[in-house]
């Protein structure tokens, strides 16, 4: 009897380690979602949760960042803001939010999941038409993706990527939506609709300028209308499942320091006025 019992339990054991690798799940203790606190080396980690955009900037950020201040390690997430935005509704550890769109910080602040009085507005970026290098179409203007010759346009996923919102909302405005819109190729974040028109997977796509920037495979054929949409602006907040505010706190101010500008403007973003 005793033997039976060891092999059952060998055997769950087995289908638990087997459905953990093939389902990809990660296993999170509770050391492992502490947040702010410090590792074995004595240092404070803070983890950021930030928008695919800010993808190139953030590498820059973080080494200066940890440079000055020896005693924390920046450790970044990227995504789309809609699905960070989950993730944190979802429990997941996040000291600091920088979002691509007001909407998806507004909701975390409604719940309750921001520190009262660490939410400020960060960053601007613009709307932008991209090609591919290469493009046989010589695209000027956004009226131009009416052409029949334009078959596969790449924008982000409008429900969770908010240049993808931003992109149906110049669409619209322009009065283009509906006469091309059966086009789309949808993006889990900007970064996937860039790495397409790099590519030439698509003919074109909409992005922000600096992601545009980012990149000698792509090029800006027009920049949305001036009202065309609602100005591109990036919140930051420290969340409330924080074990240390102050840590977090000192971070977004790096963040709004002369410095920091300056790295954000050589990759396209500007200051909030």
């Amino acid at each position: 009897m005793m033997m039976k019992n060891i092999k059952k339990l060998i055997m769950m054991m087995l289908m638990t380690s087997i459905l953990v690798q093939t389902t990809g799940c990660t296993v999170y203790t509770q050391n492992d979602a502490s947040k702010g606190e410090e590792d074995s080396e004595g240092k404070t980690e803070l983890t950021i949760f930030a928008a695919a955009s800010l993808t190139d900037v953030a590498e820059e950020l973080e080494k200066i960042y940890e440079e000055k201040n020896p005693g924390t390690e920046l450790v970044f997430s990227f995504g789309s803001s809609g699905a960070l935005r989950t993730q944190i509704e979802e429990g997941a550890p996040c000291d600091v939010f920088i979002s691509a769109a007001q909407d998806h910080m507004d909701a975390l602040e409604e719940e309750g999941m921001t520190e009262e009085g660490c939410r400020s507005d960060l960053l601007e970026n613009k709307v932008v038409l991209v090609v591919p290098k290469d493009s046989q179409y010589k695209l000027s203007d956004f009226e131009g993706l009416k052409d029949e010759k334009i078959s596969l346009i790449g924008i982000g996923e409008p429900e969770s990527v908010p240049a993808g919102k931003y992109a149906v909302e110049v669409l619209t405005n322009l009065g283009l939506y509906e006469d091309i819109k059966d086009k789309f190729n949808y993006g889990t974040d900007v970064r996937a609709v860039l790495a397409w028109i790099e590519e030439g997977e698509v003919d074109c796509g909409i992005v922000y300028a600096t992601d545009a920037y980012s990149t000698d495979k792509a090029e800006i054929a027009a920049f949305a209308p001036e009202g065309s949409c609602d100005k591109v602006i990036y919140p930051v907040a420290v969340m409330k499942e924080n074990s240390d505010v102050e840590a977090s706190k000192a971070f977004v101010g790096f963040l709004k320091s002369d410095e920091a500008m300056e790295l954000f403007e050589a990759c396209g973003f500007s200051r909030v006025e």
